[in-house]
């Protein structure tokens, strides 16, 4: 009975007429009606964003597909053969084969080690210490 009476008196505590409790009641349904408005908003924002990606796949398959048929069309054997006879190329003669006794001769020439040139020395004699270096003979 002694720890209702604290209670009860919290209950009845009144301000101009309106008791606290349901002071605190309304704060609290404000705070969760504010709440379901902030999730609905951003579950509107995702629900936007996700319909941008769908889009996007989707526009990314079309391309894939337009790419897969631009590919095959470039791949067509009855193309190619026509490019390559406007370039002037036919196919190889079924008779043009090598025998193990010419494979020597299809072997790739290997290319010469480069040449390095070194300048020889030039040994200092005597006579070129006296002689004026350059510089002091155009003074």
């Amino acid at each position: 009975m002694k720890a209702v009476a604290p209670l009860k008196r919290v209950f009845d505590w009144k301000v101009r007429g309106v008791r606290w409790i349901e002071i605190i009641g309304l704060m609290l349904v404000a705070a969760m009606i504010f709440s379901v408005y902030l999730a609905k908003a951003a579950a509107a924002s995702e629900s936007a964003r996700i319909a941008s990606l769908e889009r996007q796949i989707t526009q990314n398959g079309q391309r894939v597909r337009l790419l897969r048929a631009e590919v095959a069309r470039l791949e067509q054997p009855g193309r190619l053969e026509a490019l390559s006879r406007n370039l002037g190329l036919e196919p190889v003669d079924v008779h043009r084969q090598a025998t193990v006794a010419g494979l020597p001769d299809l072997a790739p020439i290997p290319e010469p080690a480069p040449v390095v040139i070194v300048a020889p020395a030039v040994p200092a004699t005597p006579a070129d210490a006296d002689a004026p270096a350059p510089a002091e003979a155009a003074q």
